[in-house]
């Protein structure tokens, strides 16, 4: 059944969804796939949710834990996240700094409303995962995008000129649709820069932290300590532990930070599915072990893409060091939008560099979360598409 066609029209809805539809880069048809085509389009892990985390939600359901809890999350599941993230940090974390949220991408949305306001600068390093900018669309903000450098570093020169006027940075990293992974001495630096403005917070998207390859050392930006109470960092359990449909993300801040993104949040979403929580918390106790085997199993499906693109004519590429996508620019007459519409016709379906960013017009993204047999297909399809363009 076909969606109706949103408009701009302000007898038919808000402001907000105007300044979302003049601003959003994400394709309407997201998540549709023709019969026989293959999907290298989303983030989604393909080998679904650890079997002991959904018997934990099965064994939830049977016992009834269908019912309200507190609006902030399972205080259980505060408490544990909270310990978990201390270590991570190296510095002690509080349950009431942490809010759960329904998926990373609400937790997202919730601190973006809770702290900027109309008019405010959102400096957005790019290319960059594309729901950023709607969501400082959507509260009437400016977003500011800042190219990185041509091998994927932060451009920190440019960083520091624009901190002078902005409300928020917003950083993915890994990076969602790169795949790199920014160096320690690059978030130290940024960390200076917003240590000279202290009005300006960062809202780090580490979605994809525990998927790192070749050894490549990451720092959180919990680390950045003396910057704590400027960071609100937000991550999920979709991606780390397999979990995309059980809509289950998490929010950390200071106190008083928390309670206001808490407060949008609530307002929003009410309480979180309480077996979802549940299983969560099974999740949480995932031995570092099958962690490795999943970093692994990516790093070789990222080994697979890069190889094919090896052969393919007229393709650069930044290997990726963690996540799991590639991001190739190809040198052709076409633009990005028109090359997705190619690949597709050829039955392979990737995302136009142009929905991450005005630098990544020329790119495509692909993602290689994907089994390994369609994955070489796909790549296989992927290929021979750039060998006609001309």
């Amino acid at each position: 059944m076909n969606q109706p066609i949103l408009t701009a029209e302000p007898t038919i809805a808000s402001l907000a969804v105007a300044r979302i539809l003049k601003a959003s880069r994400r394709p309407s048809s997201l998540g549709t796939v023709d019969s026989g085509s293959i999907a290298l389009s989303m983030g989604e892990p393909d080998a679904g949710t650890p079997r002991p985390v959904v018997d934990a939600g099965i064994e939830a359901l049977k016992q009834g834990r269908t019912r309200y809890t507190a609006l902030t999350g399972l205080p259980k599941l505060r408490k544990a996240l909270a310990a978990k993230l201390s270590v991570q940090a190296a510095r002690a974390i509080k349950p009431e700094q942490v809010v759960v949220t329904h998926g990373g991408s609400a937790g997202l949305a919730a601190a973006v409303i809770a702290m900027v306001n109309a008019g405010d600068r959102v400096v957005i390093p790019e290319p960059t995962y594309s729901l950023y900018g709607d969501h400082v669309a959507m509260v009437g903000g400016e977003a500011v995008w800042v190219p990185n450098s041509p091998n994927g570093s932060l451009d920190l020169e440019r960083l520091e000129h624009e901190a002078a006027t902005a409300r928020m940075i917003i950083l993915c990293n890994p990076s969602n649709p790169t795949g790199l992974v920014y160096s320690a001495e690059e978030l130290v630096s940024l960390a200076h820069i917003l240590e000279r403005h202290p009005n300006v917070l960062l809202l780090a998207d580490e979605a994809y932290a525990d998927i790192v390859f070749d050894g490549v050392p990451f720092l959180s930006a919990l680390q950045l300590h003396s910057i704590a109470d400027q960071v609100i960092y937000c991550s999920t359990f979709s991606k780390s532990y397999a979990m995309t449909g059980w809509r289950l993300g998490f929010v950390v801040a200071s106190p008083e930070r928390s309670a206001a993104i808490n407060l949008v949040h609530r307002s929003i979403n009410g309480s979180i599915n309480t077996f979802v929580q549940d299983a969560a918390l099974v999740a949480l106790q995932t031995p570092e072990a099958d962690l490795a085997q999943l970093r692994a199993s990516y790093q070789r499906r990222r080994d697979v893409v890069v190889e094919h693109l090896q052969s393919a004519p007229r393709v650069n590429l930044l290997p990726p060091e963690g996540a799991f996508y590639a991001f190739p620019k190809i040198d052709c007459d076409l633009t990005s939008d028109e090359m997705t519409q190619r690949f597709a016709r050829n039955g392979v379906v990737v995302r136009s560099g142009s929905e991450f960013g005005p630098s990544g017009e020329g790119h495509v993204r692909i993602s290689f979360a994907a089994d390994v047999d369609s994955l070489n297909e796909g790549m296989r399809r992927f290929v021979e598409t750039v060998r006609s363009f001309g």
